[in-house]
């Protein structure tokens, strides 16, 4: 069998820094998003600052989505607004037995690819915190693993889980297998609406959030909302003590961290907060379940957004 060649389609800090990782442990990696920062990596290479390393790494990257082509895996890290574009114009370029990928925020992008596409996607469960700190450049400040799964019970894809999966641990980041994703997708959301808007609204970094007892208790209130409205979609989570530790814990994790929301604000870039916050209030009203807290934290940010739009 011929190495895996993976293509990156989103090359932002979440494509640039597991697009780096992989193609530092020699594999076959192509980058593909703006021009900003494909030139730059075109002509320097990828920058990855970590803790532990701090250098250029040699990655193709283009422009042009046909660049997919080719790749055996490919890994769809757009924003969440741009899930089914994307998805639509990697559809053609995409081989008979490549695998799409999605390393995304939210619980519905597997869906919404299908509908638009036909193309039955796998979900990738994403913790880390990046950023990209110039163009061609990605700083890693936190974690950096993924939890892969497959949602329809009718399709068999174990083979192709275990794939992805040792082709990760070969680049030395953690990636397992759940038997449940739908699970770990719900859990990651609660994780970003319990950070993401709090982080956006006051340009916080993950650590004072938990530590503040006012915002800890408002993040205990969203997630007790978030729950409620799992519960009622047949999602099982675990309950609000054992969620709000996780949340806790993962501000310890990744103490220095500002949400994506936040670092989008900050360049005046709309966000995913819709995908979100915005959501859990979308289902909370289908579903009968009042989300006073999320409701205005999408609120908040969804302002903010519109300032942006109109400085």
């Amino acid at each position: 069998m011929q190495p895996d060649r993976v293509a990156i389609v989103g090359a932002g800090a979440v494509g640039c820094y597991f697009g780096g990782i992989l193609a530092r442990a020699g594999v076959r990696v192509t980058l593909v998003g703006r021009a900003t920062h494909i030139d730059a990596i075109q002509r320097d290479g990828l920058f990855v600052e970590r803790s532990d390393f701090q250098e250029y790494v040699r990655v193709d990257a283009d422009i042009a989505i046909s660049a997919v082509r080719g790749a055996s895996i490919v890994l769809l890290c757009v924003k969440t607004v741009d899930t089914e574009t994307a998805a639509l114009a990697v559809a053609p370029h995409l081989g008979r037995e490549a695998l799409l990928v999605s390393l995304q925020n939210g619980v519905d992008n597997v869906e919404r690819i299908q509908h638009a596409t036909g193309i039955n996607a796998i979900p990738a469960v994403v913790y880390v915190a990046a950023a990209m700190t110039g163009p061609g450049r990605v700083r890693h400040s936190g974690r950096g693993d993924l939890i892969l799964g497959e949602l329809s019970s009718g399709i068999q894809r174990r083979g192709d889980l275990e794939r992805i999966a040792r082709l990760f641990q070969s680049a030395q980041i953690p990636c397992r297998i759940s038997d449940n994703i739908a699970a770990e997708l719900w859990t990651k959301l609660v994780m970003n609406c319990a950070y993401n808007a709090i982080s956006a609204v006051t340009q916080s970094r993950y650590l004072a959030i938990g530590s503040n007892p006012l915002t800890r208790r408002v993040m205990e209130d969203l997630i007790s909302e978030v729950l409620a409205v799992a519960g009622a979609a047949g999602i099982a989570l675990p309950d609000r003590p054992q969620l709000t530790n996780a949340a806790l814990k993962l501000g310890d994790t990744m103490p220095a961290a500002t949400s994506s929301t936040a670092q989008d604000l900050a360049r005046g870039r709309p966000t995913e907060i819709d995908s979100l916050n915005g959501y859990v209030c979308r289902r909370g009203k289908e579903l009968g379940i009042p989300t006073p807290v999320n409701s205005t934290l999408h609120a908040l940010v969804k302002l903010l957004e519109s300032i942006n739009q109109i400085s």
